[in-house]
């Protein structure tokens, strides 16, 4: 990735909330968080943010922008854990000062989650489709260079089929038929002048 920051997903509203301590191994549930529309501790803004392979999410104040918590994204730890029984809440795992800690996040809206978690992803695909193209990269730099070069005394014969080579024609069916004899003409049809001549003649005729 290039390094310059840049804003992967911006959600106008998402809420904060106090979780308990985990009380399973398989994960966190938010029905244990109280309740929800009313128990949340802070409300405000959520940035995704990207700078080469780093990532971080970022709570912020709607208005003023003040940073409230940041959340350094790493897909291959637990900095980002979704809740066994909501798809529109999370548990993030905030920094501070080289202190961390937990705290629950969900949104009101199912589409808001969804950006979110596409966002993630998407970013952990692009961060793992340059690895390999590196990892390509590097591999092809390893690999011995073929010589296609020409070893003293060598030559290459090039075959450029018939040069020169005259092209035969077929003839055509007009050639065939006039070479092969003349075709008789028939004659032109009389004209109304000799038709006419032609039935004056017939009745004189038979006048006799």
């Amino acid at each position: 990735m290039d390094d310059y920051e840049s804003v992967l997903l911006i959600i106008r509203e998402c809420f904060v909330y106090k979780i308990p301590p985990r009380s399973a191994a398989r994960g966190y549930r938010a029905s244990e968080w109280g309740d929800l529309g009313s128990s949340f501790l802070w409300k405000g803004r959520l940035r995704i943010m990207a700078k080469g392979e780093s990532c971080s999410i970022r709570l912020e104040d709607t208005n003023s922008g003040e940073l409230f918590a940041l959340c350094p994204y790493n897909p291959s730890t637990n900095s980002v854990e979704p809740v066994l029984d909501s798809s529109r809440y999370f548990v993030l795992k905030i920094e501070h000062e080289g202190r961390h800690a937990f705290i629950g996040m969900g949104f009101q809206e199912r589409s808001d989650a969804f950006d979110f978690n596409v966002a993630l992803q998407d970013f952990t695909k692009q961060l793992q489709a340059e690895k390999k193209a590196a990892e390509r990269a590097a591999h092809a730099e390893d690999l011995p260079k073929k010589d296609y070069s020409l070893k003293e005394g060598q030559t290459i014969n090039i075959s450029i089929g018939k040069v020169g080579a005259k092209r035969t024609t077929r003839p055509s069916n007009s050639n065939a038929s006039s070479s092969g004899g003349i075709v008789p003409l028939l004659p032109p049809p009389p004209s109304a002048a000799q038709v006419k001549q032609q039935q004056q003649q017939q009745r004189n005729n038979n006048l006799f």
